[in-house]
């Protein structure tokens, strides 16, 4: 049998049950009415015969007058009433034992339908329960599977779910495969460069003496090999897992200082300002060093779409769910075509600063992702580009 249909009868079971109760007790009513009535006529005659022992052949002429008469119309019972009776004077000692069968088959009946219906809410419910709790097993990697040991109404649920978390593993697996691959491919490319320009460096530097100010431009395109390979690793670590980020409390008008310390010296060759308000003391739980890194990618950026004689503008704010940063400039603002992908690797937008290589902010976003933060950007209406970061504490 199956357990929908074990379910039907489940449900079924409690009303028939009772509408048999029913009619088991009308019947036991009616039967126990007809009884009680025929002891208590029986008794009313022989009363009558005792007083009047005459009187029996008209008696028996009444009751056989009642009887035909029994189920037909009547007058309302006036007569007694004539004589000042009332029905509470009568049937005085009518036994309850007739009346308590019906009450405890209404009463089985009652409590056999609310069993049948708090195990049935008690079987749904730990269904429920075991495909929820091995969703959660899937989602934090414990996996598992749920037997089951017969046909319900959330086989066909059950089936669905296995089909979708065997085609969710198999999709994560095969990400997590292609991620580590990049990241090692991308470790591997970084410590490839490593070699070549840091002996490049030390020809350089020898070269100097003799060439003079002809090493200028070849050193420029050095620095930048040095940055992207150094960018490369971080993204590498990044992928892998393997960045190695602490948790304490991080300042942020401290660490907004460092960051443009940083970059004083091209802040001073483009005659970039910087301003930073100090707002208090205003922590989140992070890595400064780290934090400063993205900072610096952040600014960097905000500094090259600046004029000459600009200012780089910072604040920073807190409420109960997170610590705010927002950075400014007064430049032409993002391109509305850029705006959804300014974050993505190697991406560079229509106003991207000469010499780039797009993964500036793309590291930003990953470390303060890492820090269980999030970062977007948006034109301001006055003009200018924004940056706002939210840095939650849980």
């Amino acid at each position: 049998m199956s357990e929908s249909r074990k379910n039907t009868i489940l449900h079924l079971f409690p009303f028939a049950l009772l509408l048999l109760g029913m009619i088991l007790s009308s019947a036991v009513y009616s039967h126990t009415y007809r009884r009680i009535a025929f002891e208590h006529i029986s008794a009313f005659c022989e009363t009558v015969l005792e007083i009047a022992p005459e009187a029996e052949p008209q008696l028996s002429a009444a009751l056989k007058a009642y009887h035909v008469l029994d189920g037909k119309e009547r007058s309302e019972a006036g007569f007694l009433k004539e004589y000042g009776y009332r029905p509470d004077e009568f049937c005085k000692s009518l036994p309850l034992r007739g009346f308590l069968i019906p009450g405890v088959l209404f009463l089985a009946a009652a409590l056999a339908f609310a069993f049948a219906l708090r195990a049935f809410r008690r079987q749904k419910r730990k269904r429920i329960l075991d495909l929820t709790e091995y969703l959660e097993r899937v989602n934090t990697g414990s996996g598992g599977t749920l037997v089951r040991l017969r046909e319900d109404d959330f086989s066909h649920l059950q089936d669905e779910i296995y089909k979708t978390v065997t085609t969710l593993s198999r999709t994560r697996e095969t990400a997590v495969a292609a991620r580590e691959s990049f990241a090692d491919n991308l470790a591997n490319i970084a410590h490839q460069l490593k070699t070549p320009i840091t002996a490049a460096f030390l020809s350089l530097q020898l070269m100097k003496e003799e060439a003079g100010d002809r090493t200028i431009q070849l050193r420029k395109q050095l620095e930048r090999l040095n940055r992207l390979e150094e960018s490369l690793l971080t993204l590498s670590m990044i992928d892998a897992g393997t960045l190695p980020l602490k948790r304490a409390g991080v300042d942020i008008f401290t660490v907004l200082n460092l960051a443009a310390e940083n970059l004083s010296e091209l802040m001073r060759k483009a005659s970039i300002a910087v301003d930073i308000p100090e707002n208090g003391c205003i922590e989140f739980p992070g890595d400064l060093e780290w934090t400063m890194e993205a900072l610096i990618n952040i600014l960097k950026n905000c500094m090259e779409h600046s004029s000459p004689g600009g200012t780089v503008h910072c604040d920073y704010s807190q409420n109960p769910l997170y610590a705010e940063i927002r950075i400014w400039d007064e430049g032409a603002g993002f391109a509305p075509e850029d705006l959804p992908r300014l974050f993505e690797r190697f991406y560079r937008g229509r106003r991207a600063a000469a010499g780039g290589i797009g993964i500036g902010l793309a590291l930003a976003r990953s470390i303060i992702e890492l820090q269980n933060g999030t970062i977007s950007a948006c034109n301001l209406h006055n003009g200018g580009a924004c940056f706002e970061i939210r840095l939650y504490s849980h």
